[in-house]
């Protein structure tokens, strides 16, 4: 059986997963707080990473390193950054990209194009064709710069600041990965973090009634 591991950035956001354990195993594995259990009759990790890429990308390799992950799902509160978007919708992401990484200077590369990558964009396992695009970085905010950046240059619907750092991490271990995302606010519509504060306890409650329908989509043998 495989053995799936479920990214969060914060206790919040595993707290409505871990309701679904029938019993519950908790543990600190490097620093990191993990619960295990079972969903939908397959073995299943929960791990807290902390926000942000290095948190992001460290947990990934945990996940793998330290409990054995075949598969990795990123599962968590975002941004929306158009009208294809709504708050309290969860999306399954296609690709993502790391929009404060920058060598255009040097390589003459997209932004976003990691050293060794040919394209700035890196692609997610999914399970349907009409997934979003996901851009990640280390901030949180209402810059107006950004947002031209991410929309008008990276064409992007969604920001978080851990999917794509946990992408890298899978591309490096070669590990199957899935990213879903639930907007919690949305550019444009007034202060992103009241929003934010206003709509997380609706989000959370859609990672709860959605987790076990993306455990039975993936559980199974790759």
């Amino acid at each position: 059986m495989k053995e799936i591991c479920i990214i969060v950035a914060m206790l919040k956001e595993a707290e409505p997963i871990v309701k679904q354990f029938s019993s519950i195993v908790g543990m600190n594995v490097c620093g990191k707080r993990v619960f295990q259990g079972a969903i939908a009759g397959k073995n299943v990790s929960v791990l807290v990473c902390g926000v942000g890429k290095v948190n992001a990308a460290l947990g990934a390799q945990i996940a793998y390193s330290h409990l054995s992950a075949d598969i990795i799902i990123n599962i968590g509160v975002a941004g929306g950054l158009n009208r294809s978007v709504e708050v309290g919708r969860i999306y399954e992401i296609k690709e993502a990209v790391q929009y404060d990484f920058d060598l255009s200077a040097v390589n003459h590369t997209e932004i976003g194009t990691l050293d060794g990558f040919a394209d700035n964009y890196l692609h997610f396992d999914v399970t349907q064709l009409n997934g979003k695009r996901l851009a990640t970085a280390d901030r949180f905010n209402d810059s107006a710069e950004d947002n031209m950046l991410l929309t008008k240059l990276l064409k992007a619907d969604i920001r978080d600041m851990e999917g794509a750092a946990i992408l890298q991490a899978c591309y490096s271990n070669q590990l199957y990965c899935l990213c879903y995302k639930v907007i919690s606010d949305m550019y444009g519509s007034g202060s992103t973090t009241e929003q934010y504060q206003k709509n997380l306890e609706k989000c959370l409650k859609k990672i709860g009634e959605k987790i076990t329908g993306i455990i039975q989509k993936v559980g199974g043998e790759k």
